[in-house]
């Protein structure tokens, strides 16, 4: 193997982990995300009375749980994926897939407008946040390289999602 090849397989290495590497939690909102105008809006302490520690951490602060840990990544049981901060349904087992990243992927939401997206500048690269349109909770990031209809990979965390069987 050229030493080319090897460059340019260690640098398509290093973007397939740092995609789907877990973000650096930022600092939450003063007022706990409400100055964006979602319908459910609480205060830091409010929310850390209602989430758990891990939740808190992905949902409010952008937090990433690491691949392969959380508790949806490998359910295939029908039923409806929601918010974990505020129960708004967001995705469909029926859009769920096996991606092989170790978190729980879909290519659509139960709705378009049950999500909200946004740029995500950090890991020096640009990627799309995708959030709670309800609560503006962080839910994962979505990648053009899921399966049709869609071409999405909506690649999310298992702490910001709660699952209701049918």
């Amino acid at each position: 193997m050229s030493a080319s090849h090897r460059i340019v397989g260690a640098l398509l290495a290093a973007l397939l982990v740092a995609a789907c590497t877990p973000t650096p939690a930022g600092s939450p909102s003063p007022d706990g995300g409400g100055s964006k105008g979602f319908a459910v809006t609480k205060s830091n302490e409010e929310w850390r009375k209602t989430l758990g520690p891990e939740q808190y951490r992905v949902l409010r602060e952008k937090g990433t749980e690491r691949a392969f840990t959380g508790k949806y990544w490998n359910n295939h049981e029908k039923g409806t994926y929601a918010c974990a901060g505020c129960g708004q349904e967001l995705f469909s087992s029926d859009t769920k897939y096996e991606s092989g990243t170790g978190w729980p992927s879909f290519f659509r939401p139960i709705a378009p407008e049950a999500i909200g997206t946004e740029d995500d500048s950090s890991l020096f690269m640009t990627r799309t946040e995708v959030h709670c349109a309800r609560c503006g909770g962080h839910l994962g990031h979505v990648f053009p390289d899921g399966p049709p209809p869609t071409g999405l990979r909506y690649c999310l965390n298992s702490a910001a999602l709660d699952f209701k069987k049918p």
